[in-house]
């Protein structure tokens, strides 16, 4: 496994239909990717899994889903118009633009992220640092990474609006409506899953870092007095999140954010990265909000946010701990730790071990041979058996059953039903384990 790169897992990804470069056949778009049929399934069943473990088996967890566009003075309010920057720096000659961090980390200069701009551009003149095109770089600049966009059919400021770069203030926003519509009891907290919109100076390494991403939030409401044991209760819940995906623990690594480093809005923040293949790199984070966001939805608006308690104390605004999950990070991160390689029969096997709950397909049924009708006809009526029993089951008669094996293992799939030309003695089956190989028979009943 030591010796897998991304490229392994870009291309096994590619070649089996879990991503796609976006717009591909047009030359593609830096930092978007198109999820295939079994992408998209990983996908879903992570989600799915993730609004499991943190809604459905909750009662102090309410899912919402907000709009992508929203109001400009949300963006103004929340402090992402004046505040949500990276550093920019430009290639004088070719115009090509970086980021800053990211040169200066790439080169393995340490303490990047705990630099001023005016400390990079220190280090930048210092050491002669060039672009990687061998030109001179200029000064560094703070770039906003929203989209801005118009609404409406005229364009001018009033018209403004930003594609949302965190799902987050969505929830801000409707915290009032939830309190009126459910009135919940203290804490409690809002979730959702969806789109943000981050235009990346450098998108790279696959779906890592892309400028079209999706997101998992949870913003939990709490009284200011609880926050240092409801943080660190729910830093908890996300590592046993983390780890119920099978991610092994031992990659899995707590970061505490140094102030420097914080978002805007945060007092305290923990990230949680993982060993990639690309190397040790954030998969999520837990912030505490204080009432940042809150305190600024209700100066801006003029609306009352204050939370008032059922027994009759003193009404207050709720503070927010936020744990958030990186979506496309998550994918990455399963197919990743999953990526496996070993030896059958003198060749090279490569398989995902997925877990079972994630595989995007669970089951592939296949005739012996598809050249006789009998047996055919039999795995026909197995396939839409399993199929309509378990639904992440596919038909497959592509090649030799060799070749078929070795197909199902690079997607992940957990067993492979052969049925052959004693199933049609004893309705028996012959089923495959993709982790071990071993092949066993098992009645169609019992499957």
């Amino acid at each position: 496994m030591s010796d897998v790169k991304l490229e392994d897992i870009v291309s096994l990804c590619k070649r089996r239909g879990f991503m796609y470069q976006g717009s591909e056949i047009y030359g593609g778009l830096a930092g978007t990717w198109d999820y295939g049929p079994l992408g998209v399934q990983l996908k879903r069943n992570i989600v799915d899994a993730w609004w499991k473990f943190f809604i459905e088996s909750r009662d102090d967890v309410y899912g919402i889903d907000a709009a992508i566009l929203m109001n400009q003075k949300v963006w103004q309010a929340s402090g992402h118009v004046d505040g949500f920057n990276d550093p920019l720096v430009e290639d004088l000659k070719t115009k090509k633009r970086y980021r800053a961090d990211n040169l200066l980390e790439d080169l393995g200069i340490e303490g990047v992220a705990a630099m001023s701009t005016t400390q990079m551009d220190q280090v930048i003149e210092e050491q002669g640092i060039k672009s990687p095109d061998g030109n001179q770089l200029s000064k560094i600049r703070q770039f906003n990474m929203m989209f801005k966009t118009n609404v409406g059919v005229t364009e001018d400021e009033n018209s403004t609006s930003y594609l949302r770069p965190e799902t987050a203030q969505g929830m801000f926003v409707n915290f009032k409506n939830v309190v009126d519509s459910f009135s919940p009891d203290m804490p409690f907290a809002l979730a959702q899953v969806g789109k943000a919109f981050r235009n990346e100076i450098s998108p790279r390494d696959f779906i890592f870092r892309v400028r079209e991403l999706e997101q998992m939030e949870i913003e939990l409401f709490i009284h200011p007095d609880n926050w240092k044991e409801e943080f660190e209760k729910w830093l908890q819940l996300q590592q046993d999140f983390y780890l119920s995906l099978g991610l092994p623990a031992d990659k899995l690594h707590k970061i505490e954010v140094p102030a420097e480093d914080r978002a805007h809005y945060s007092k305290h923040s923990i990230d949680t990265e993982f060993d990639f293949t690309i190397g040790q790199k954030e998969l999520g984070g837990c912030a505490y909000r204080t009432d940042h966001d809150l305190s600024s939805h209700a100066n801006a608006s003029g609306k009352n946010l204050k939370y008032i308690p059922k027994d009759g104390s003193e009404a207050f605004i709720p503070h927010v701990i936020e744990p958030t999950f990186g979506l496309d990070r998550l994918v990455l991160a399963v197919i990743d730790s999953s990526y496996s390689v070993d030896e059958q029969n003198g060749e090279q096997r490569i398989y995902l071990k997925l877990p079972e709950h994630l595989a995007p397909v669970r089951m592939a049924v296949s005739p012996l041979l598809k050249n006789k009708p009998e047996l055919v006809e039999k795995a026909q009526e197995v396939f839409k058996a399993m199929k309509q029993k378990y639904g992440s089951v596919i038909w497959d008669d592509n090649g030799n059953i060799g070749k078929r094996y070795r197909r199902q293992d690079e997607i992940g799939t957990p067993k492979c039903v052969t049925i052959d030309f004693q199933t049609l003695e004893d309705n028996t089956v012959t089923i495959r384990d993709r982790d071990t190989t071993q092949q066993t028979r098992l009645s169609i009943d019992e499957l």
